[in-house]
Formats: C-alpha cells, structure tokens, sequence
C-alpha cells in the first residue's frame, strides 16, 4: 500500500525535477500527517499573504473529496437516516469523507479582534493555544522560514506537544529549528518558492486520501 502511495511523491519528482532534493522531507510530513490522522487528531496550518491563500487551498483539499470519491460509510449513513430520513438521505448522499484541518488564516472576526486589543504578532498563536492538542499537527508555511507570526504559533504547537511540519524556502530559517519535519523547495524568491509549494501540498494531500479513501 505504501510503495503505490509513494508513487505520488516520484511522480512530483517526475515532474518538478527540483523537488527531488525534498523527496524525502515529503515522505518523513506524510508520515507524521498520517500518524496524526490515525490518531483521530487534526492538521492545523496558518501562513501570511500567498501562505495564507495556500493555509486555506489545503484545507479545502483535505476536507472533502480531491481526487477520488469519499462517499459515507454505510453504517453511518444509516445513523443520519435514523435522525431524519429525507433529510437524513440528502446528507448521506452528498457529505463527504474529511480529514479534519483548520486554517489559522480564516478567523477574520477572532483575528481582527485579536491583533486590536493583544499583540498583532501571536494572533496565530492565540488560536495554537485554543486549538491545539497533543497528536495534532502544525503546518507552518513561510517563504522565508522567518514570519513571527508563524514562529510564535510553532513554538506555542510545540510547547502543547504537537507535531510541526515547515514549508519553506531553500535558505536557513528559523522555523526549521522548530519542526519535526522541514519541507526547503530548491528557490530563493518568494514567487518561485509559493510555485513550488503548491505541488509539494498537492502532493501530500493526493497521498494522504489514497490512505484513507481509496477503495
């Protein structure tokens, strides 16, 4: 099961032939997302401008269908219909198989209230902190490896004894000094680093609903 899921990762390699330096950093974050996962824990991610765009696009691809069908399990499908059995039916139809994740970048109301009345810099942190449970996962991207932001969350998630994951850049940083597992794609710039960042969490995605959905 495992070689046909890291077929995944020599696929990205194929593709992207700069990656293939990440190729084992890509395994080592699956490996931890797949223990969390397993463990009935969470993904929580967060990151700043075009990381915070990719915090959200992983979420999405996460918590439903990517790139195969996650229909519902028929024995909980039949707890729904025992609920409500029209409405029951609709749900059991159309939900979705989910790996539970959150994007720090997407509590507008909590974020914005908290960056006025406390320290702008932990607004990740604060919800590290609320959200966070030893077996989940962190997942900080940064281009640079060096966003506050990003490094108050770390070292909130490993003070509560999450697993950290980093997505950075090719240079040295901060963040990495932080995380179990550091994903460096091969590039300085911070346009050419978010290019190569999205097939890496592609990837990881594709690998992990192989795991856990595929028939």
């Amino acid at each position: 099961m495992e070689k046909d899921i890291y077929i995944h990762v020599d696929k990205l390699v194929r593709n992207y032939s700069k990656l293939s330096v990440c190729r084992d950093e890509i395994i080592k974050a699956y490996e931890l997302l797949k223990e969390c996962y397993s463990s009935g824990n969470k993904l929580i991610v967060c990151g700043n401008g075009g990381s915070a765009a990719d915090s959200e696009h992983i979420v999405g691809e996460l918590m439903k269908s990517f790139m195969l069908s996650r229909r519902m399990p028929e024995d909980r499908a039949s707890h729904y219909k025992s609920v409500d059995s029209e409405m029951g039916s609709v749900l059991a139809e159309h939900l979705q198989g989910a790996l539970p994740a959150i994007a720090l970048t997407a509590q507008t109301a909590l974020s914005t209230a908290y960056m006025n009345d406390c320290v702008p810099a932990l607004v990740f942190a604060q919800q590290v902190y609320g959200y966070g449970q030893v077996g989940d996962c962190f997942l900080g991207i940064s281009t640079s490896g060096n966003s506050q932001n990003v490094l108050y969350a770390a070292v909130a998630a490993k003070a509560q004894e999450l697993s950290l994951i980093g997505l950075t850049g090719s240079k040295q940083n901060k963040l990495e000094l932080l995380c179990d597992v550091c994903i460096h794609v091969p590039e300085t710039e911070t346009y050419k680093i978010q290019e190569l960042h999205l097939p890496v969490y592609h990837c990881l995605c594709m690998m992990l609903e192989d795991f856990f959905f595929k028939a």
